[in-house]
This record gives structure tokens, C-alpha cells and sequence, in this order.
């Protein structure tokens, strides 16, 4: 059967190498000159940052998922962070997260009396859930009605608590508001709003804790390189500067791509754009409108010396968190004073930068609207935050900056992220699980999607692990598919007996 990938996301990537090892033909189609989608590297000379992820998560999800594809990982270098990262407070507080828990617990002790039995609480409760929540909404696909409206799925959303929000279901654990912000911030990995997404997102700074937060050598992106590798050993075909213009179907079925002027005919398609804008590509009417998740103003910057004293990861939290949320989620506008995250892998990685030098990334969430003027309002954003920086011990960033590049939702918005949201759609609880777009998410059962915006949702491993939802709903598509050829072979067999 010949597949045609369409877009070389991590998501597309994988799907392919799953189904190349089954023995198919596939092709990825990439509209451009690299392959990666948001996983890929700003460079400028000898420097190197990531364009997009930056926090590992679930390393061994993420590494199970890699061999089952084929990709060698003796290669890939995994570096645990401990301290996880540090979240700083407006009035200069900082709360250090730790992969151990019982420094985490001393931690919550000194600086958030009360609260510590609360964390083994939740730390606890979240460890029943994830052992919920894994097989029934990671490992699972929801194709069919039956697949959700029964009383085990339905019974499993209650006990995660599915109905509470994030924030709202911290308050049962901890009574320290910034202890809440510190464990519900996380929901911003994937572009939600900590006071309305579903609890079940908590399973995030749980996982942080229970898994470990990891950095790969060299950069998240340099996993494209052993991707790559991988594709090449295993024949698969990728074709970068190939923008697919429509999916051609008919009968029930994706019969074509068209790429320009030219009609390749295919046996089955994998989208994996951002879904609801590369779903445009099956011209159908009426396509649902999804709720974007937020964008972000990144920053990206080399600079002269090391920042060796702050952490890799770090947050620093403006003095009205919920009233920063409300600008980005429901007033649609831009902070006055944002919240923000800064990465500094140079503290563990030389080889992103010319000797003596280092990188840094900021990443600052904000609204998506087609109302805002992004030049004016990524000036105002990158002067505050390199002001505050200063202020928070990054001694004359200034001065010391060689380079530095932005990244807008209008950006976002012109590479095919829909409305210029950074992590698909929005995590919603009408936008979840069941209510997500699915694998399949045509009645041509031979078009398939993975990616952010595709269950079970956005961040590396979970789209990985996608694909290999797309893998196996592919094997089922397979087997009746040849299961209807057997029968029609069987019926053309009677009638000619006849």
C-alpha cells in the first residue's frame, strides 16, 4: 500500500517509520526545505537553540517509542534535571521543584508551612490516576461511540476528575495560592488555561516529579537526526519542499494528492499539520471550529559568558497570575506585566555555542487574536522582559546579547499553526479524550491524523505516542480492507459458479 505522509512533524515522522516496518510504502511530503516541524533549531553562526520544545518529559515513553520505530537511541544523550527548575515569585520568592520527593517535601516544609502532607496527598492521588488515565485515554484511541459511551470510560472520567479544573482541584491539596500557581502553571506546556482545563492535566507537574524532567544533548531537535537516520535505513522517502495542495477523494475514500499540477495516487493519506487548518486539505463543508490554545512570544538569543548560576528551566511569575491568565484567555490582550519561562541549556551543554558564550530562549504566553499588532506589542513584551531579567540576577543582559531573534503568533499563524496558537488546540474539556479529533477523523477511514491537535493531545512523547494510535488503527483499516476484498473475491466466485 502506498501511504503519502502529509507534513514531517515528530508525529508524521514516527507514523511513518511504524508503518514502513510493517512494509508499506510511504512518502512524506513536507511543503518545507527541513524536515521537524516545531521540533528544529534557530541557528545564527556557531549558535544553536530549539525553536519550540525544550522540557522532556515521560523519557521513557519517548524512548520506548523511538526503538519500537526503529531509531538507534544509543546515541541520544538523556540528562536528568535536578533541581527540576525554579519558579520565581513577583516579591522574590523562589520555590526550587525537585525530582526527589523527599527534598520536595522539606522544601514545601520551609517555605509553605502545612502544606507538605498535602503534596504526599497529591503526589499520591495523581499516582492512582496516571495508572487510570494511561491505558484509557494515552494508549487508546475513541473511534466509535461505544469506545467512550460506556460506564468504564465514563466511571474512569469521574475518578480522574475530569469535571474540576486545574486549579480548582489543587486547592484540595495545597492552601498556599502560590503553591497552587506553582503546581498549575504546567497547563501552559500545552497552551491552557490552568482556571478552566481539566483536572486530569495535573497528571503534568505530577509527572514532572514522578518520571523526572530530562534535557537531550545537543538539543531536543537533534533527535531529527537519528529520526532521519532511521527513515533512510527503513525506506522511507521524504521530499521536503513539497507542499500538498488537496486530498483528492471519491467513493468513500482519499484517492489522490495533488502537489501542484501533479496527482499522485495514493492508498491512504496521515495528516499532520496542525489539524484544523491542514483538515482544509479534504475539501468538505462545514468544518468544526476548534478553540486555539494561547500563542507565545519567543525570544531567542546568544550571549557573551554563561549564566552558570540560574537553573536550565525556570519560571518567573508576575504578581496577579489568575488576572495574567484572564488577559491571555478571556480578555485577549496583552499583559501589562507577564509571566514568563526562561531556558538555559547552555549550563549543561557547550556545544550549542562558540566557546565563552552561551544561548538563552524566553518563552512569553499571550493571547491569539488577529486584532493585536505584534510588532508593537513583541517591542513591549521583549523590552519588559529583559528589564525584569536584569532585575531577577541576569547581570547586564544587555550589554551582553551578540543576537536576537522573535517569534510571533503572527509567525505561528504563516507556518500553518491555527490562529497562531503554539500547541495545537486548546486543551478544553470539550476538546479532550473522546471530544478531541481522533486518529480517523473522516468517514474516509483511509485519511489519518496525528499531531498536537489530534487525541491524545500536544508535547513530544504524546504525539508520538499518537502515531502509534495512527500505527495501529492502520493495521485495523488493513485487515478489513482485505477482509471486503475477500468477500467481494468470494461473491464475484458465486456468481460465476452460477
Amino acid at each position: 500500500m502506498k501511504t503519502a505522509v502529509v507534513g514531517s512533524g515528530i508525529g508524521g515522522l514516527i507514523s511513518a517509520l511504524l508503518l514502513a516496518k510493517d512494509g508499506h510504502d510511504v512518502t512524506v511530503y513536507e511543503k518545507e526545505p527541513t524536515i521537524g516541524g516545531r521540533l528544529a533549531f534557530v541557528q545564527e553562526g556557531d549558535y544553536k537553540i530549539d525553536k519550540g520544545p525544550t522540557i522532556v518529559l515521560l523519557p521513557d515513553m519517548l524512548m520506548s517509542i523511538l526503538t519500537e520505530a526503529g531509531i538507534d537511541t544509543n546515541e541520544i544523550e538523556f540528562v536528568r534535571c535536578d533541581p527540576l527548575y525554579d519558579v520565581h515569585f513577583a516579591d522574590g520568592q523562589t520555590y526550587t521543584k525537585y525530582a526527589d520527593i523527599h527534598k520536595q517535601y522539606e522544601e514545601i516544609k520551609g517555605k509553605f508551612p502545612g502544606d507538605e502532607d498535602g503534596f504526599l496527598q497529591f503526589m499520591s492521588d495523581m499516582d492512582e490516576r496516571f495508572t487510570i488515565g494511561k491505558p484509557k485515554f494515552l494508549e487508546s484511541s475513541f473511534l466509535k461511540k461505544r469506545d467512550y459511551l460506556n460506564t468504564q470510560t465514563l466511571g474512569s472520567l469521574l475518578k480522574l476528575k475530569a469535571y474540576r479544573n486545574v486549579m480548582g482541584n489543587l486547592k484540595h491539596y495545597f492552601h498556599h495560592g502560590k503553591l497552587q500557581t506553582a503546581y498549575g502553571l504546567q497547563t501552559l506546556y500545552i497552551g491552557g488555561n490552568p482556571y478552566t482545563t481539566p483536572a486530569i492535566y495535573s497528571l503534568v507537574s505530577f509527572s514532572e516529579h514522578k518520571h523526572g524532567i530530562y534535557y537531550i544533548k545537543g538539543g531536543y531537535a537533534g533527535l531529527l537526526d537519528h529520526v532521519k537516520e532511521a527513515c533512510d535505513l527503513h525506506g522511507v522517502t521524504i521530499r521536503t519542499s513539497s507542499p500538498v495542495l488537496e486530498i483528492a477523494t471519491k467513493g468513500g475514500k482519499a484517492t489522490h494528492i495533488i502537489l501542484g499540477d501533479q496527482r499522485e495516487p495514493v492508498d491512504s493519506v496521515i495528516i499532520n499539520g496542525d489539524f484544523p487548518t491542514a483538515s482544509k486539505l479534504v475539501r468538505k463543508e462545514g468544518l468544526k471550529p476548534y478553540k486555539p490554545s494561547s500563542g507565545c512570544v519567543l525570544l531567542y538569543m546568544g550571549v557573551d559568558g554563561k549564566y552558570d548560576d540560574k537553573e536550565m528551566h525556570q519560571f518567573y511569575l508576575n504578581d496577579d497570575f489568575s488576572g495574567n491568565m484572564e488577559d491571555i484567555f478571556k480578555n485577549k490582550r496583552i499583559p501589562k506585566e507577564p509571566s514568563f519561562y526562561v531556558f538555559n541549556p547552555s549550563k549543561v551543554d557547550a556545544s550549542l555555542a562558540p566557546e565563552g558564550k552561551s544561548v538563552l530562549y524566553v518563552l512569553i504566553p499571550v493571547p491569539v487574536s488577529e486584532r493585536l499588532d505584534w510588532k508593537e506589542a513583541s517591542e513591549f513584551l521583549s523590552n519588559l522582559v529583559l528589564d525584569t531579567m536584569e532585575e531577577r540576577g541576569f547581570e547586564e543582559l544587555r550589554k551582553r546579547i551578540t543576537w536576537m531573534k522573535m517569534r510571533t503568533p503572527e509567525e505561528a499563524m504563516q507556518e500553518g499553526l491555527y490562529s497562531g496558537g503554539s500547541f495545537g488546540i486548546a486543551p478544553s474539556l470539550d476538546q479532550s479524550g473522546p471530544f478531541r479529533p481522533q486518529v480517523q477523523p473522516f468517514t474516509e477511514k483511509n485519511i489519518f491524523a496525528v499531531g498536537a491537535s489530534i487525541h491524545p493531545g500536544g508535547g513530544i512523547p504524546i504525539v508520538m505516542q499518537g502515531a502509534k494510535l495512527v500505527a495501529q488503527a492502520f493495521k485495523e483499516h488493513c485487515k478489513s480492507e482485505r477482509k471486503d476484498v475477500s468477500l467481494h473475491e468470494q461473491d464475484l466466485g458465486s456468481i460465476r459458479s452460477l
